[in-house]
């Protein structure tokens, strides 16, 4: 029994311990980054809003700053309606008020971070999904001073990830670095996953097992995640997120190469 034990010890170390030190190490290298200083104009992913007349959802992510950026990335969900001249950015933050609308370009950058595109959604599915989100933006209920909870959450990540759950059917899967996403504000230990293809177990955020079409296979250890991605091939490693399994190319990519082109 004691040698099993020292076997799980050795294998978390190695799955969880051992990229997140190795993180560290490399973001030691990098110049810090200070938000009185750092870049946040709009990186130049979106076109004109104007010049857009379908309806978007686009859900961006972006690098932490300081110690929190070693495992962490912060992620926000912009809206447009079909024909709207403009972009509304929805995020939760950390400082002030909780829920920002409209409180940064809708792809700025993020603390000098240029954001990814985790999710583009548009046309008929977007339009259709849009009024269920903005409900549940509206119903999400830590918006109040002293709501935000840096770990294991409410943060960031569990807004969006809440949110988003009012429109399983678009099957976004946020990333692994998303610290906060498996936090579920209705306390359910055991449920669907966000896109609803598969099944999830999670203590509060703090350990978790979740497998899904669109999700994939992930272990959550006090918020780190590992696992795999079956339907775009890729590792999930914690504080490095998805890694791309080289050659293997997964079918909705073959069949659709620019489904999460911006």
């Amino acid at each position: 029994m004691r040698n099993f034990g020292r076997k799980i010890g050795v294998t978390l170390s190695i799955v969880f311990l051992a990229p997140v030190a190795t993180k560290a190490v490399l973001r030691s290298f990098e110049e810090p980054r200070d938000w009185r200083t750092a870049r946040w104009s709009s990186a130049g992913i979106l076109p004109e809003a104007a010049s857009d007349p379908e309806a978007r959802i686009v859900v961006f992510a972006a690098r932490t700053a300081g110690w929190r950026g070693i495992f962490a990335v912060h992620t926000w969900i912009v809206l447009k309606g079909a024909g709207a001249d403009a972009y509304t950015r929805y995020e939760v933050t950390g400082f002030g008020r909780p829920l920002r609308i409209n409180g940064r370009p809708p792809d700025g950058y993020w603390l000098g971070e240029r954001p990814r595109v985790v999710a583009d959604i548009r046309g008929a599915r977007a339009a259709a999904a849009i009024p269920r989100i903005e409900a549940a933006i509206m119903a999400y209920p830590y918006t109040e001073y002293g709501d935000y909870r840096l770990w294991p959450g409410p943060n960031s990540n569990t807004f969006v990830a809440t949110v988003l759950r009012a429109a399983p059917e678009l099957e976004i899967a946020l990333p692994p670095e998303a610290i906060g996403k498996d936090y579920r504000i209705d306390g359910a230990l055991l449920s669907r996953t966000l896109s609803r293809t598969g099944f999830e177990a999670s203590l509060y955020g703090l350990l978790g097992l979740k497998v899904g079409k669109v999700e994939g296979i992930e272990f959550n250890l006090l918020g780190l995640v590992a696992g795999l991605d079956a339907e775009h091939p890729a590792l999930k490693i914690p504080a490095f997120g998805r890694v791309a399994i080289e050659g293997v190319a997964s079918r909705s990519a073959v069949a659709d190469p620019k489904a999460q082109a911006p």
